[in-house]
């Protein structure tokens, strides 16, 4: 199977407001030349973004409002985005995280998570691969999960279990897929700086974190090149294969304990702000 050329195709990025898929459109834009259809939540940033990269990149770019934690939301997107049967390739970025104790997490909040990060990738990608299947047609869909679906995180289990869900979803469902002209692929970095991981809780992270740029690239070049599923960085990569070999209640207490402390700190500095 040949390599995803994105010049002059239309690439769909949700989240693109900011984070990773806005760091994703930039490089699709600068480095790739796609058409881009940007989705998100916050219209002015999409607006602004669509004008920075019209003018400097010289592409095409179409934005779509949507909250994907509202189903009927991510299916008028997805009809929009079929509309002219036009796209080439989709990166379902889009997802919520929370960081502290399950125990202070709201029901609602939770809800909102399993609706953003497996609802919406699930309705999306369901859409999408009937539509290559129909048609054919060349193409591809890189789904962003996350280290912690390989290596659950204390403080984070939610989440964990959402991109838990959509690794194992994707990497059993290309499996599946007939059209051989299409690929599903799966990212799954480690922490990423970005707004995401800006709060107080994240504080002590910080040296844990991949700068933005460098995860985008590499994911991007995992998608380019069909991976089923990518794991960027050599260091997260070599210590993930280590990390197999160890006890997962001796790896999951170390980690419990750096991301307790962190969320210690962050409520020290709180209180000693107050």
């Amino acid at each position: 199977m040949s390599k995803l050329q994105f010049k002059n195709k239309w690439v769909l990025v949700t989240g693109a407001s900011s984070g990773l898929g806005e760091e994703m459109a930039r490089q699709l834009a600068f480095q790739h030349g796609a058409n881009l259809i940007l989705l998100a939540r916050r219209k002015d940033k999409l607006e602004q973004l669509k004008t920075e990269l019209e003018n400097d990149a010289k592409i095409n770019v179409k934005t779509i409002v949507a909250d994907l934690s509202k189903l009927d939301d991510v299916d008028k997107a997805i009809d929009q985005l079929l509309i002219g049967e036009e796209l080439y390739a989709a990166i379902l970025n889009a997802g919520v995280t929370y960081f502290g104790k399950h125990s202070e997490l709201p029901w609602e909040q939770f809800q909102t998570m399993l609706q953003t990060n497996v609802v919406s990738v699930v309705r999306f990608t369901n859409r999408l691969v009937s539509h290559f299947e129909s048609t054919g047609k060349e193409g591809g869909i890189l789904i962003v999960s996350s280290m912690a679906a390989i290596f659950p995180v204390p403080y984070q289990s939610v989440y964990s279990g959402t991109k838990s869900f959509i690794l194992s979803f994707a990497t059993a469902l290309m499996h599946e897929i007939k059209n051989k002209q299409f690929s599903l692929s799966v990212y799954a970095p480690g922490g990423i700086v970005t707004e995401m991981t800006a709060g107080d809780n994240f504080h002590d992270l910080q040296g844990w974190l991949m700068p933005v740029k460098q995860a985008a690239k590499e994911g991007i070049e995992a998608f380019r090149n069909r991976k089923l599923v990518h794991v960027p960085g050599l260091m997260n990569r070599v210590g993930g294969f280590f990390m197999k070999f160890l006890p997962k209640s001796f790896v999951m207490g170390k980690m419990s304990k750096v991301y307790e402390k962190s969320l210690v700190k962050a409520e020290e500095r709180g209180n000693s702000k107050s």
